[in-house]
């Protein structure tokens, strides 16, 4: 495998499970002095497992990316163990529960909106001054449900258009000064998250894949892997994007 990110420091929040997990991995695998943040140390402790017995290493950090002052410190420590940053992926997410607008519990939006949307905000804000010292990328998860309209999810559609609002002006704020800002959005994936969403509810999941061109959710490697794209060389001149990798769910139309 190419060590396109040796001598990189990488910053990988959401690494416990899914998405997050397979980036980080990537990452070491290509060189990169990964930090694995997640709010589940149990999730972390697997991811660093799978690192080590691939003979690569990541470091560890039980964070709540919500909160302001554990982002802090969790970028400090970065700084003081690190000296710098090269790229942040934050993938860190919840999808919240199933309601209607009017019958949606506030603590149950508000919730969302901190993990999905105030926890990229949060990141950004402190990967920034790093990033500056040499330049690099971030990479923010939004969603399928940043360009839709999801019945029953609109904590959760709020804080996906939210998250491409703040990467956009992110781009916009950061391109001339050597940092390159842009948005993943998953369509089905075959995390956790999802798949225990869809034991709840098997007739929807099964639904939903048949309604993917692709006629398969994807495998969490294969949204990590345009993470790690955007962080790379490869994409030099990209800023400011929504890299939709849906296996075709939002193309609308039919088949013929």
């Amino acid at each position: 495998m190419e060590k396109d990110f040796n001598d990189k420091v990488v910053l990988v929040a959401g690494a416990g499970s899914g998405i997050g997990r397979e980036a980080a991995l990537l990452f070491a695998a290509r060189g990169a002095r990964v930090y694995a943040a997640d709010l589940n140390p149990q999730g972390l402790e697997e991811t660093q497992g799978l690192a080590r017995a691939a003979g690569a290493q990541l470091s560890t950090a039980t964070v709540n990316v919500a909160q302001e002052g554990e982002i802090a410190a969790l970028l400090a420590r970065i700084e003081r163990e690190a000296g710098r940053l090269d790229a942040a992926f934050n993938n860190a997410g919840i999808t919240g529960g199933t309601h209607r607008i009017e019958d949606y519990p506030a603590d149950d939006f508000d919730r969302v909106i901190g993990v999905n949307l105030r926890s990229v905000f949060l990141g950004m804000k402190y990967q920034i001054p790093l990033l500056l010292r040499q330049g690099g990328t971030i990479v923010n998860t939004a969603s399928v449900a940043a360009v839709t309209g999801p019945g029953g999810m609109s904590a959760y559609a709020a804080s996906k258009h939210g998250v491409q609002g703040l990467t956009r002006v992110a781009a916009m704020e950061n391109a001339a000064r050597g940092i390159r800002v842009n948005a993943i959005a998953p369509g089905w994936t075959e995390t956790p998250m999802v798949v225990a969403n869809s034991a709840q509810n098997p007739a929807f999941a099964a639904l939903a894949k048949q309604a993917i061109p692709a006629k398969r959710g994807a495998h969490p490697r294969e949204i990590a892997e345009a993470a790690v794209w955007l962080s790379s060389p490869a994409s030099s001149y990209v800023h400011g994007q929504l890299l939709v990798v849906d296996g075709g769910m939002t193309i609308g139309g039919f088949e013929p």
